[in-house]
């Protein structure tokens, strides 16, 4: 099963302060991610929403590692069982240069450090243990997640998006610091307990500041059950940063756990960095079209003032052909392509799987048991759709391998696999004796100052003896 928190970062720029409009969206979201394809419906929900972090539980990925799920999303999880439990958080393409730490401290708990424009801004995912589980388990369960939030310094923002499996309740009497009081219904012992850390680590329960209808507040539904169990958790002294939480509902990946979007500004410190221009490629691949490679000949002869023979100076040659290819064939971006892994999804793909949105949406607004059934009819016609579509792709794909072609696609894949496999993509900066990171230009020399006067002061050991 999948759950989900969900963000949405767009950026915009004042005079000497960049203001980050944010919008959380929190779930948990539930989705049987024993279907990999999911994983793709997931991400064309979050392109469909415009959203950039997602956190997800109950992922029953077993292993420990980062893959890309299409649309230039990447799923960074942790997982040790493939039947149960399981946390992983997905970013958009844009932020995935903007990780500087991965965490991942059991299938229950993990998090992410990100930097925005100097900010540091801590992501963790939290799936806490249901109400029938064991006290050491849950105990387990609330100790990590303690020493996660012990070792984040008080100077960096923090957010926490959980299925915490408990009821805070409705009311906030004796409560006021950590939480409004728009929960819903009674309190449990599990929901005291979410209190207690809300309290012991200075956090607030955003969903509860924000009056709503209950429509708008119930996070899980099942049969007669609405209940609150999903929460988004912040510093509260970052609690102004947040304008607007409510439910989203109509959403069809999960079919009990709904979307909780938050909107908040972060304030950033505007840094200027150096644009980094990529260069434009030449579509060279046209050529293999006869009428492209005749006009190419043509143009390249004229260029080389009509000589049949190359003149000796092959740099001069060299220029001639590319700027004669620049201008016949074109050129690209030079960005790589998405969706390397997810070619099969197709047109006929989405179509079915709008109708089964547009259908749990229909079920979820008048629970009748045809509605029930004409959306369980497509659940299965999206499975038989994606099952065919995968299977066309895939016979292409061999077809295509037997092919000189086929074989730098082959190596494409296995590049492309590799990074995305690895956590962090690029070092961009360095952490301070205690482990805090360093931002600003001074504090950067200062530490880098202080290491080679140690590393040139140091005595070898050999030399002790």
């Amino acid at each position: 099963m999948l759950k989900s928190v969900i963000w949405n970062f767009i950026p915009t720029e004042t005079t000497d302060i960049t203001s980050l409009l944010t919008e959380i969206t929190s779930v948990p979201y539930l989705v049987q991610w024993t279907e990999p394809w999911k994983g793709r419906e997931l991400a064309d929900m979050m392109e469909r929403r415009k959203v950039d972090i997602l956190c997800v539980q109950e992922t029953r990925w077993k292993g420990s590692k980062a893959c890309s799920i299409g649309a230039g999303f990447k799923l960074f999880y942790y997982g040790v069982d493939s039947k149960r439990s399981g946390v992983g958080v997905v970013l958009k393409e844009e932020f995935v240069r903007n990780v500087l730490e991965v965490k991942r401290v059991s299938d229950r708990v993990m998090s992410l450090k990100l930097e925005i424009e100097g900010v540091m801004l801590n992501v963790v995912s939290g799936y806490a243990p249901q109400v029938g589980c064991e006290l050491e388990e849950k105990e387990g369960f609330w100790s990590e997640l303690d020493e996660v939030m012990e070792s984040i310094p008080t100077g960096e923002r923090v957010v926490i998006g959980a299925d915490f499996n408990g009821h805070v309740g409705e009311g906030n009497t004796g409560d006021e610091e950590v939480m409004g009081k728009f929960g819903v219904k009674e309190r449990n012992l599990e929901g005291q307990i979410v209190v207690d850390f809300a309290k012991r680590m200075d956090m607030a329960v955003v969903n509860t500041y924000f009056q709503k209808r209950e429509e708008h507040r119930v996070t899980y539904k099942n049969g007669g059950r609405r209940t609150q169990v999903d929460y988004i958790l912040c510093r509260r002294g970052n609690l102004k940063e947040i304008s607007d939480c409510k439910v989203v509902v109509g959403e069809s990946v999960a079919r009990q756990h709904r979307m909780v979007v938050c909107r908040m500004t972060l304030l950033v410190c505007k840094t200027k960095r150096s644009k980094i221009e990529i260069e434009k490629k030449t579509k060279w691949w046209k050529l293999k079209k006869e009428e492209c490679c005749e006009e190419f000949r043509q143009k390249l002869r004229q260029a080389l003032g009509g000589q049949v023979v190359l003149p000796d100076d092959w740099e001069t040659t060299a220029e001639v052909i590319r700027e004669t290819g620049r201008k016949v064939l074109g050129v690209f971006s030079g960005r790589r392509k998405k969706d390397k892994e997810t070619w099969w999804w197709n047109e006929e793909v989405q179509d079915s799987i709008q109708r089964k949105r547009l259908a749990k949406k229909k079920w979820d607004m008048d629970r009748t048991e045809e509605n029930r059934q004409e959306y369980k009819e497509l659940q299965h016609r999206v499975k038989r759709e994606v099952s065919k579509a995968k299977q066309k792709a895939y016979d292409e794909l061999y077809t295509r391998l037997d092919t000189r072609e086929g074989e730098k696609d082959l190596y494409r894949l296995a590049r492309q696999r590799d990074r995305d496999g690895k956590d962090v993509q690029q070092i961009r900066v360095i952490k301070d004796r205690d482990g805090r990171v360093l931002t600003s230009e001074e504090s950067v020399q200062r530490r880098w100052k202080e290491y080679f006067e140690e590393l040139m002061n140091e005595e070898n050991e050999r030399e002790k003896e």
